[in-house]
């Protein structure tokens, strides 16, 4: 006995819903599970991570930094450089003989300038630039002594060239003044040699050769 079953003769029956319903879902089915193998597969960084799963963390990849060479600092400066002698400074000469200071200032090579006063003795009362100034070499100090300017006598510079007499005149006290230049022996002075004079005069030199020449006489004519 042969036990056979017909469709609906419609086709709507129970059977076939039933059959619908489960062919639909297994569509679904292999929908989801080709979809979540092809994500895997292809490593899709646009899937959604699903409930539970840590959203994936992307780092940025960043290239190291070119070298920067070190900054070059300039060297600092030493000093200033002057023409001043380390330590050169005026000599205490306040209540020093004049001389005496004057000496000083000389050994120094720095210019001094006597400034004679009206009252009595022969020391510096003060000095300008005052002593312990820091100073360049050839600078001029100015004595101020307290007593009036000493009697001297003018010494004989006749044989001498013209800068050793100007030595000479300035080791005496005096100045020495040139009329005709300073090159050549010394053919006179004024005042001569042995005249009074005082610290701080002048005596005026002419050095070189000053001769010239007669000229010609004329003949006179004759009659």
């Amino acid at each position: 006995m042969t036990d056979e079953r017909q469709p609906d003769g419609d086709g709507t029956g129970p059977g076939r819903a039933r059959l619908l319903l489960g062919g639909g879902l297994a569509v679904v089915l292999l929908a989801v599970i080709g979809g979540s193998a092809g994500w895997i597969l292809a490593g899709d960084p646009d899937r959604p991570p699903t409930p539970g799963e840590a959203a994936p963390v992307v780092t940025a990849s960043t290239s190291a930094p070119a070298s920067t060479p070190p900054a070059t600092t300039a060297p600092a400066p030493t000093g200033t450089r002057t023409s001043a002698p380390a330590g050169l400074t005026v000599p205490e000469v306040v209540g020093v003989d004049f001389e005496q200071a004057r000496r000083e200032l000389r050994d120094r090579r720095l210019g001094w300038r006597l400034v004679f006063g009206t009252g009595a003795g022969r020391s510096v009362e003060r000095a300008s630039p005052a002593p312990g100034t820091p100073v360049k070499r050839g600078v001029t100090v100015s004595l101020f002594v307290t007593g009036p300017a000493p009697a001297v006598s003018v010494p004989d510079v006749g044989a001498l060239s013209c800068s050793d007499a100007a030595d000479d005149l300035v080791d005496a006290g005096l100045y020495p003044r040139y009329g005709t230049g300073r090159q050549g022996p010394v053919t006179a002075q004024e005042p001569v040699a042995g005249s009074p004079a005082r610290w701080n005069d002048q005596v005026v030199l002419t050095c070189g050769d000053t001769g010239s020449a007669s000229p010609a006489a004329t003949p006179s004519p004759t009659g």
